[in-house]
């Protein structure tokens, strides 16, 4: 073979596989697509499509998200959703991973706009949280309650579901826990740094200019006095209460009677069904048997829902391309340790 002839050749070869390359990654694409769009018609046959847009269409996206529906299990008629809360509760991160924040208060919303959604089944596995999120989440169960006559809610309790995953479940017509769970940690934690004696080793010194005494609460360079320490204890005992508040009320318990219990422990299922603080000790087909009962169903079908991603979302987000926004995952985590929480301190 001729020089010419095999250059040729080996042009043409590459020219091949490139042309190979793009009908695949073209190939791939539609198949995503195609998913995705087949995953938007996998609604319940009691309310089909239709049901979906008309549901869509009473709201706007923040009240009734749109989200994909999928039967998860049961058979009956009686409709009922399960909605996973996972990690830690912080509304407002990018992650969108099932049973975070985020995803699970959309689907409280969704469920809350569905006519045909009698019950939801909260499968809580978390430590607890921001305590403005843990209350927005807990008001969102009420509202789904309070939007329809007769519904109900179950909790069913992972490994942990403690503080402000406890303080969520307290919306709950019926808590049930795994034997395994940790649960309880009735209370209120506040955390940060203070770096003074460090700096002074360092040679480093801080320069703030504030319009008042206060203004610095906490400033890391500086010693806290014990005025401004009253302060912070002052608004820590006004959450407590309020926790406490919720805790007496939802459980149908005197206040005096929770107070005790609400030092910061975290209790095994056993004890907390002694205190009364939960139902009962179960797996997820007991949720399931238990909120047929409370509906006063045979049995009931079981839904969940999907967020819509598509491969653009996934591109789009640094923590799966290739691009990590390391500042802003430490002003997350900073965030974290520097603000009141009803979260247990593992």
């Amino acid at each position: 073979m001729s020089e010419g002839a095999g250059e040729k050749g080996r042009g043409c070869g590459y020219g091949c596989m490139l042309l190979a390359g793009l009908f695949a990654g073209l190939g791939l694409l539609l198949a995503l697509l195609v998913t995705a769009g087949l995953g938007a018609l996998r609604t319940s046959p009691s309310g089909g499509l239709g049901r979906l847009f008309a549901t869509a269409a009473e709201a706007g996206e923040d009240e009734c998200p749109f989200m994909n529906e999928v039967l998860a299990a049961g058979q009956g008629e009686v409709k009922v959703v399960r909605v996973p809360l996972s990690g830690l509760i912080v509304l407002g991160e990018e992650s969108w991973y099932a049973g975070n924040a985020d995803t699970a208060l959309r689907a409280i919303r969704r469920a809350t706009h569905d006519a045909q959604v009698r019950g939801l089944i909260l499968e809580v596995n978390s430590g607890g949280g921001g305590i403005t999120d843990s209350d927005v989440i807990y008001k969102a169960v009420q509202d789904f309650k309070s939007a329809q006559p007769g519904r109900v809610v179950v909790t069913l309790m992972g490994d942990v579901a403690a503080s402000g995953a406890y303080y969520i479940a307290l919306a709950s017509d019926c808590i049930l826990a795994h034997p395994t769970t940790l649960t309880g940690s009735i209370g209120v934690i506040f955390q940060t740094y203070n770096v003074q004696e460090l700096a002074k080793k360092l040679g480093v010194q801080d320069v703030t200019i504030k319009s008042g005494e206060n203004k610095d609460l906490l400033n890391p360079f500086r010693e806290v006095k014990p005025e401004q320490s009253a302060i912070l204890q002052k608004v820590i005992a006004a959450m407590h209460d309020r926790f406490v508040t919720l805790v007496a009320e939802n459980r149908r318990l005197p206040k005096e009677t929770v107070l005790p219990l609400a030092d910061g422990r975290v209790f095994l299922a056993e004890e907390a069904v002694q205190h009364r603080l939960i139902d009962g000790l179960g797996y997820r087909e007991d949720a399931q048997v238990k909120i047929a009962s409370l509906l006063e169903a045979e049995s009931v079908s079981v839904y969940r829902y999907e967020e819509q991603v598509g491969l653009m979302d996934l591109l789009a987000r640094p923590r799966f391309g290739a691009r990590v926004d390391w500042a802003s995952l430490l002003r997350q985590e900073a965030a974290r340790d520097t603000r009141m929480m009803y979260r247990w301190s593992w």
